[in-house]
């Protein structure tokens, strides 16, 4: 296989990978969209943020992230607290629900991905683990289109 063979299956494996991502998130909790899970991650992680802070990181339009925002905090799974510095700003937050749907919903894809992962050697999968962080820290003028 050459080079451009091999980024032609990489582009349509990635396609089928964010279809089932997609799918499955669905089926692990049918109210809590891939991009809703990804937001609430986020949240987690960075301690709360702005909405226009998770736009910018995920690259996604403001739109987008409104009407996702608007759905989890109908949701009970995030509030919105003035911030302590600026009291204009609105920091978006995750609730005691939210962190426990949360957190089912990654232990369920974590036990999806050692059951699928399961026999693969070690060394396969450290090298597809840095070749997925590799991929992903790219900043690139272009965004790839994952499907």
């Amino acid at each position: 296989m050459d080079a451009g063979e091999a980024v032609e299956t990489i582009q349509r494996e990635m396609t089928v990978f964010a279809r089932r991502a997609r799918a499955s998130a669905g089926r692990l909790h049918p109210e809590l969209s891939l991009v809703s899970y990804t937001l609430l991650g986020h949240l987690e992680d960075s301690g709360g943020c702005r909405a226009t802070d998770l736009a910018a990181h995920y690259a996604l339009d403001k739109s987008t992230v409104s009407r996702q925002v608007t759905a989890l905090e109908r949701s009970g799974l995030i509030e919105r607290r003035q911030d302590r510095t600026d009291h204009r700003v609105q920091v978006l937050h995750l609730t005691d629900a939210g962190r426990s749907i949360l957190a089912q919903v990654t232990e369920s894809r974590r036990a999806a991905f050692r059951e699928r992962l399961a026999e693969w050697p070690e060394p396969d999968l450290e090298r597809f683990a840095e070749y997925l962080v590799r991929y992903n820290a790219w900043r690139g003028s272009g965004t790839p289109d994952a499907g």
